[in-house]
């Protein structure tokens, strides 16, 4: 089997090659190959291409082109796969991908050709949930504005929450709206804390032997009632505008580690202005690495530079599990996760 892989300034090379080697044999032919800018940094311009649906206009590795052509497996990240690229594929049986977004890949062009395309959404997903959870306290229990005083020599005991309410997660509602990978391993870990757990997502179905430690609820009811509002949604439009701050309570949090088009960004301003909401913490952002200034302006908002899930596991472990997932499927009957074109599959 020949499996081309392909890398860039996130998913390295060596993370590729330290995954083929734990997951593939040695009669297997592996190439390695890199795409994009060298660094995170230049990559952020191509990463915003991606994910406004533009990849037809990024320029794929000239050297893809050679080796797709006999190519079993395919394992990208961030590269395009493009239909130009699809059509020169011989033997292609899958696409890999170790990113939770399908915007880089034309899977319309896969399916035609019978070639199965996995993602990986939960390749950071522990990573985002124990950052949220992280913003959580430090957002409700002054952590980041005790910091920042105290470096800056000022022993501060009076914060924008202090005449209201600081309280422990053990007493308050926390309402989760997405109930994907991201937004079950926050409930699952919010568990331990004792707290009420609300979720809101009209596309989860919840499985009848599954026990879930939350209560499913509509949007409008999870945020008159929640203490802290996390986002972990994947839509692409704002789920969080003026009317929707107006239904919150003015005791409650903010938190969006998902991302920046959810919610509003004027309509934020606004509600923390007229003490709409209690506070927000903020991980992601319409025009990184630039903030609009009012983040910066107001004492009761963390804020941080789209952290979640930068960690090493996120992005190591993920081609590992995109090898064992295919493989299991194909070798052992195992059942394929995250098929992300199967309805092209179960229809012919």
């Amino acid at each position: 089997m020949k499996v081309v892989f392909v890398g860039d300034a996130y998913i390295t090379s060596e993370m590729m090659r330290a995954a083929a080697k734990q997951i593939l044999t040695e009669n297997d032919i592996c190439k390695f190959l890199y795409f994009g800018e060298s660094n995170r940094g230049e990559m952020r311009n191509t990463v915003k291409m991606i994910e406004a649906h533009r990849r037809e206009e990024i320029e794929v590795p000239e050297k893809l082109f050679d080796e797709i052509v006999d190519a079993d497996l395919l394992v990208v990240h961030l590269c395009p796969v493009n239909r130009n690229l699809i059509e020169k594929a011989k033997k292609l049986k899958a696409v890999l991908s170790c990113r939770g977004g399908r915007e880089n890949i034309d899977i319309d062009a896969c399916s035609e050709k019978g070639i199965i395309v996995t993602v990986n959404p939960a390749h950071n997903a522990n990573a985002v949930a124990e950052f949220t959870i992280g913003l959580m306290l430090c957002e409700s229990r002054n952590i980041c504005r005790a910091n920042y005083a105290l470096k800056n020599g000022k022993w501060r005991e009076k914060f924008p929450n202090t005449a209201t309410t600081i309280r422990e997660l053990s007493d308050m509602t926390i309402g989760i709206i997405g109930f994907g990978s991201v937004g079950k391993l926050v409930a699952h870990k919010l568990s331990v804390f004792g707290c009420r757990i609300l979720v809101s997502d009209p596309f989860f179905k919840p499985e009848p032997d599954e026990s879930y430690n939350c209560e499913f609820v509509g949007l409008n009811a999870l945020l008159r009632e929640s203490d802290i509002v996390s986002l972990h949604a994947r839509a692409n439009g704002v789920i969080l505008g003026a009317e929707q701050f107006e239904i919150m309570k003015p005791t409650a949090y903010l938190i969006n580690t998902a991302r920046s088009i959810m919610v509003d960004p004027e309509a934020l301003r606004k509600a923390l202005e007229m003490n709409l909401i209690m506070g927000a913490a903020i991980d992601v952002f319409e025009t990184e690495p630039h903030i609009d200034d009012f983040y910066r302006e107001f004492d009761n908002i963390t804020i941080t530079n789209h952290r979640g899930g930068d960690t090493i596991n996120s992005y190591s472990d993920s081609p590992k599990f995109s090898l064992k997932n295919y493989l299991g499927y194909v070798n052992k009957g195992s059942k394929l996760i995250f098929w992300a074109n199967k309805d092209a599959f179960s229809a012919n």
